[in-house]
């Protein structure tokens, strides 16, 4: 009888949980069948002065690689803190998040978004790229 009295009280005490994972994975759901191709994407080849000197960059690498070299202006948010610091991201103009690559800033710009930061873009091959390929590097 304690056996089974344990099992119903854990299932009610899960039950919360399990309608907390529902909710995320419709919001999930449907912001994929929402999100066209290029959402959530910026190109450094798109990044000329006038986009450049309007956005916010983030840059979600550690702080030992943002000390190291970073995008001018910059601010560092490592990449898993950016839900838990959504109200440092400007919630109007571009934000631009970035790592080395852009597979981690990739995963915070989801998070964000999801969070309903429909500005928050990520820059597709990182810092990396934007040091080959940008169109505008301020001197």
């Amino acid at each position: 009888m304690k056996q089974l009295f344990a099992i119903l009280i854990a299932g009610c005490l899960a039950m919360p949980v399990l309608a907390d994972e529902e909710a995320v994975g419709e919001a999930i759901t449907d912001y994929m069948d929402f999100a066209t191709y290029e959402s959530g994407i910026i190109l450094p080849a798109q990044l000329d002065k006038d986009v450049f000197e309007a956005a916010t960059f983030i840059d979600t690498r550690d702080a030992e690689q943002f000390e190291a070299g970073h995008i001018p202006g910059a601010v560092n948010i490592e990449w898993r803190e950016v839900p838990g610091r959504i109200e440092e991201l400007p919630e109007s103009g571009l934000v631009v998040l970035y790592c080395n690559t852009g597979s981690l800033s990739a995963q915070a710009t989801f998070a964000a978004r999801l969070m309903g930061r429909e500005n928050v873009v990520v820059l597709q091959t990182g810092i990396r790229g934007w040091l080959q390929t940008a169109a505008y590097k301020p001197e």
